[in-house]
């Protein structure tokens, strides 16, 4: 089944940063680019990171007894690659903002979920479900 991608433009202030954190942390490809900005293939989505002067943390939300950081992006894989990006980052040292773990446990949502800022502070969720039919199940 083919499904829509989707683009994300977001902020960054090193480009260099980024470049590195994207493709040699999270194994992602690099795109097209320019002095002001990067695609990324993000998990089979395009996102951009467009340098500025300024970036801004936002938020967070209680989840699940979490304070999820808000904004954030991120991608839902399949659950054997969850875990090895899981094992990858936890090598390379990477400071969690909300560490691997299950989401929901023994609930109709259960998922594991990650939670990392980018160079610039961009917060990322990555999450898995065992089963892909309960990503958007409410029962």
């Amino acid at each position: 089944m083919n499904l829509p991608r989707f683009h994300l433009a977001f902020p960054v202030s090193d480009l260099e940063a980024t470049r590195r954190f994207y493709v040699d942390l999270l194994g992602c490809g690099l795109g097209r680019e320019s002095s002001e900005w990067l695609d990324f293939d993000f998990f089979g989505h395009q996102i951009t990171a467009h340098r500025v002067e300024q970036t801004k943390v936002g938020a967070a939300n209680d989840v699940d007894g979490d304070a999820v950081p808000i904004p954030h992006f991120g991608a839902i894989l399949p659950w054997e690659q969850w875990h090895a990006l899981s094992e990858r980052l936890r090598a390379a040292g990477v400071e969690f903002v909300i560490g691997p773990r299950i989401r929901f446990a023994g609930q109709v949502g259960e998922q594991a979920t990650m939670f990392l800022h980018d160079p610039a502070g961009n917060a990322l969720e990555f999450k898995s479900f065992r089963d892909d039919r309960r990503v958007f199940a409410s029962e």
